[in-house]
């Protein structure tokens, strides 16, 4: 082995003379930086990891909530008639921008500033001021502002949504676009507020985890005001109060639009929990198994009925079965939620016949869904809340079936009459004030025609045979 002298003499003869030298402050920086990093990693606490976990988790559930507008999407256009599918289309694309903007403006800011009351939250125009104007940071709800934000404007997007199904075919579009921005700017923050808000439901211990109430039933009740206003579709109802069927055009993309919701539908259940925790996977299960015993029961309901399995029934029973288990995913034990759930399915079908024995014109369901199994699904968490499977400061809630007696019940009711009150009220005049300006309604010879050509002026699908039989003396 060489001596070192005659080392040192070939590395410098290699690397230039004394030129390596200068590499000697760089080594010394990065010997420093490593140091200074490696310090840094050693304070970071599991609390600070968990806190950047749950902030991911409910980012990703808030992606899979917003594509749920394309389930809705799907969903309304299949159920409705061909000549009205960009009506459809672009009215569940374009409610969710505006309910973005007006969440973004003053919703969010009704919703769960702190500087309100008990009735109505306070904070910023624009999603302005601290964390904790918001309840969050350490001391609330540990998100980031931003996080919880895009989290909620996406439920928010889902209770306008629903009311597009139920006013679908015959409505203008601008109505309907004033109304979704009133709705998620003012009607849904407000109620939101009263429980999700520490408002003053919250107070009383009303329960509903993801929003059978605070969600589906308010645009359950937006929606079953507007078909109201509106009156029905021609020909849906003859004089002697016969119902006609008015077929949708495409089940295939309903039926694609139904599993679009369901896979959304664990982002809005499970991430509600707001956390990445162990609770996550138990709220997915109960999910699950709602949505299908409300699909199983909805089939063969309708089945019995009509002695054929109709697939427009078995979307909505899954729907339906999603929607009843929504406010007591956490609470419910795996047997509440398949009945729960099985339920749910049973009503939905009932639901769709007894709007029409009232001639409320639904032409996808919605009312039947999201406003009928959204007040059961609440109503459930008093008689099938198992204080076995939730905890929360050390103290269950208990349903009438698992030794709670009537007191949750009690609240359930109180709170499913007090948000249907102001909503069917506060909806009532945004419909009448939109309606006594603009009208609500388009023309009988736009309606025959179809809302794509005297709306939007193009068609979904150019070229294709259309269906001409509701078009007799229109031309």
């Amino acid at each position: 082995m060489p001596p070192f002298d005659q080392v040192f003499k070939r590395l410098f003869a290699r690397v230039g003379g004394w030129a390596w030298i200068a590499c000697i402050p760089l080594a010394l920086i990065i010997l420093a930086t490593w140091g200074v990093a490696a310090h840094a990693q050693e304070e970071l606490t599991a609390a600070d990891v968990q806190v950047t976990l749950n902030n991911i988790w409910v980012l990703v559930c808030s992606f899979l909530v917003i594509f749920m507008n394309a389930g809705f999407a799907m969903v309304e256009t299949g159920f409705c008639r061909q000549k009205n599918a960009v009506n459809v289309l672009t009215k569940n694309l374009i409610v969710f921008a505006l309910a973005t903007l007006a969440f973004w403006f003053i919703g969010f800011s009704l919703m769960f500033g702190a500087n309100g009351n008990g009735w109505v939250g306070w904070g910023s125009f624009f999603l302005g001021g601290a964390p904790e104007l918001y309840g969050l940071g350490p001391d609330g709800i540990n998100l980031t502002k931003d996080t919880f934000f895009l989290f909620q404007v996406a439920f928010a997007g889902t209770a306008a949504t629903i009311v597009s199904g139920a006013v679908a075919e015959r409505i203008k579009f601008v109505d309907f676009l004033i109304f979704s921005v009133l709705l998620t700017a003012i009607a849904y923050p407000i109620t939101g507020h009263w429980l999700w808000g520490g408002g003053w439901l919250a107070d009383l211990g009303f329960h509903d985890f993801a929003g059978s109430t605070i969600v589906h039933s308010v645009g359950g009740w937006a929606a079953l005001m507007g078909a109201a206003f509106l009156g029905p579709r021609m020909g849906k109802y003859n004089s002697d109060g016969q119902v006609n069927a008015l077929p949708g055009h495409n089940l295939s993309i309903a039926t694609l639009g139904c599993l679009i919701l369901w896979l959304g539908w664990f982002g809005f259940n499970p991430g509600s929990q707001l956390a990445a925790d162990s609770n996550v996977a138990y709220i997915a299960v109960t999910t699950n198994l709602g949505a299908a015993a409300g699909g199983v029961a909805a089939t063969f309901v309708s089945w019995a009925m009509s002695g054929k399995p109709d697939l427009s029934m078995t979307i909505n029973g899954i729907l339906a079965g999603l929607v009843s288990v929504t406010a007591g995913c956490f609470v419910f034990g795996y047997a509440g939620a398949f009945v729960v759930g099985l339920i749910g399915g049973i009503l939905v079908v009932f639901a769709v016949g007894f709007f029409d024995s009232i001639k409320i014109d639904d032409p996808v369901g919605a009312t039947s869904v999201h406003l009928v199994c959204g007040i059961w699904g609440t109503l459930a968490v008093g008689l099938f809340a198992n204080p076995n499977n939730f905890t929360q400061g050390g103290e269950g809630i208990s349903g009438l079936f698992y030794g709670g007696g009537l007191g949750q019940l009690g609240l359930q009711i109180l709170g499913i009459l007090t948000v249907g009150l102001f909503t069917v009220v506060l909806s009532t005049i945004f419909w009448l004030v939109v309606k006594s300006v603009l009208g609500l309604r388009v023309s009988a010879e736009e309606e025959m025609k179809g809302l794509d050509i005297g709306e939007h002026g193009m068609e979904a699908y150019s070229g294709f045979l259309k269906d001409t039989s509701d078009m007799t003396g229109v031309m």
